[in-house]
């Protein structure tokens, strides 16, 4: 996973740390026995991915060409 660059781009970092404060918005308010607040914070999560999906559109994720051309390198022996 590591080799691959999964999730290491402005889009993907954004998108997660918008969708683990709506988390943590909707666990608070879960605690607080606040439905409204619940629900408002799983529409933050929502909007994080939302907001990820659209930032890596607009070309701050990964590149597309990189995604097809690893899949069709073939991969090395494990003791290489």
């Amino acid at each position: 996973m590591a080799g691959s660059s999964h999730g290491h781009t402005p889009a993907a970092w954004t998108g997660v740390i918008i969708a683990f404060i709506g988390f943590c918005v909707s666990g608070a308010f879960m605690v607080m026995s606040v439905p409204a607040g619940f629900w408002a914070g799983m529409v933050i999560v929502l909007i994080g991915g939302v907001i990820g999906g659209l930032m890596s559109k607009a070309g701050l994720g990964q590149p597309r060409n990189a995604r097809t051309a690893r899949k069709t390198q073939e991969r090395e022996p494990a003791g290489a």
